[in-house]
This record gives structure tokens, sequence and C-alpha cells, in this order.
């Protein structure tokens, strides 16, 4: 369980950072964002926006702006979260960014 939790808090920080990437270099603020993870916490937050169908209104802005690597499935599909997702869900980013042109890595 340790293990779990020190996961999730990289995965928080790894939202973070790209929330700040996204302000700083893109001028994107997703203050809704922020207040979902403030109230739900990262994994949660990720699994409800990754279940929307056809994606949240930030991976469409995300996508305005050609940046969908500073996406919420972006960062599920890394292999290092992996233990935090079924795979049903980290199929749903794939295909995902797959739609949207973003290269998605291959499967280790």
């Amino acid at each position: 369980m340790v293990i779990i939790k020190d996961l999730e808090k990289r995965f928080l920080t790894e939202m973070l950072n790209n929330y700040r990437r996204a302000d700083q270099e893109c001028g994107y603020r997703a203050t809704r964002f922020l207040q979902m993870l403030d109230k739900r916490g990262p994994v949660e937050t990720a699994k409800i926006l990754i279940r929307k169908p056809g994606g949240s209104e930030g991976f469409a802005k995300l996508w305005e702006l050609r940046r969908l690597d500073l996406s919420v499935e972006a960062l599920v599909i890394r292999d290092e979260f992996k233990p935090l997702f079924t795979e049903e869900e980290r199929e749903i980013c794939r295909d995902r960014l797959r739609d949207y042109g973003y290269d998605v890595p291959p499967e280790k």
C-alpha cells in the first residue's frame, strides 16, 4: 500500500507539473481541473476525466493547442503509472490519443 501511495504522490506531482506547463507555455489555466484534484485526488480525477465520452474540455483545449503531451491521458499511459489504472482505462487513453493524432508509444 505504501508503494501505491508513493506512486499516487508522483502522479499528482506530474499532474501539477503539466498544469503549470500548460499555463506557462500555452496560457491555458485549467482551474476546474485544480478544483477536481483538490476535491477528489489525482487518481479519481484522472478516472473521471478519461471516462468522459469524447474526452474532457481540457483534453479538447490541449488538442487545439497541439499539446496533448500535457493531457491526463498522456500521463495515464506512462508505464510508471500502470499500477494505478485498469487496462481498460489505459486503452481508453491510448485510443483517444491516437484518434487525435498523438504518437502513442508502444506498451512495454
